[in-house]
């Protein structure tokens, strides 16, 4: 002898749709729809991508963290952990010492520099560059290369997009001949003492 005992499905009186029994709070009663299936299939392809991540990273440590990644790239780049490239060409190592150039750099020196390091290169915002002391090394291609990619923890923008490389080689060759000038009341030094 079979028994039916069919379970009679009440269902919501303005859209049709099947309530779940047992499922009322405030007079409000749920009802039994199936999430969307753009939905169902986002989740399971999340739950596939981050088992096989934690498989490819931490398990089998195929592919390096990404901070990993860019120490390995500053390491073959030849830079440092701080941010700043240090592989410099030849070309880079060598200031312009020539007239024209110095004062070409020294006219690019008053039009963007000085507002932050002065006339005479004391400091303001931006670093003394007359005493004989370095934040970013005191090497005519360390002075170069901090025109070039800035340091925006000081407050030192990246000039490589407003500035020529020939431009920036001829304010930082004007930026050498400022070390160990005296002018009025300079900035108390900043960084290591250069050797």
């Amino acid at each position: 002898m079979e028994i039916n005992q069919s379970k009679t499905v009440e269902k919501d009186e303005l859209t049709g749709d099947k309530l779940l029994s047992d499922h009322e709070y405030d007079n409000i009663r749920e009802l039994d729809n199936n999430l969307p299936k753009w939905w169902v299939w986002m989740f399971i392809i999340t739950i596939v991508w981050s088992v096989a991540y934690i498989f490819v990273y931490d398990v089998i440590k195929a592919a390096p963290y990404q901070q990993d990644e860019w120490k390995n790239e500053m390491a073959a780049a030849g830079g440092s952990s701080s941010g700043q490239s240090a592989a410099v060409s030849a070309a880079d190592t060598i200031a312009l010492v020539d007239q024209p150039s110095l004062d070409a750099g020294k006219e690019i020196w008053i039009k963007q520099c000085k507002v932050c390091h002065l006339d005479g290169g004391q400091g303001l915002v931006g670093p003394n560059l007359t005493d004989n002391f370095s934040i970013h090394g005191c090497a005519y291609s360390n002075v170069l290369n901090i025109i070039r990619v800035g340091a925006p923890e000081k407050g030192m923008i990246s000039w490589k997009t407003q500035l020529s490389d020939d431009q920036m080689k001829k304010v930082a060759s004007f930026v050498m001949t400022l070390k160990g000038t005296t002018p009025p009341n300079p900035k108390a030094p900043q960084g290591e003492p250069c050797k």
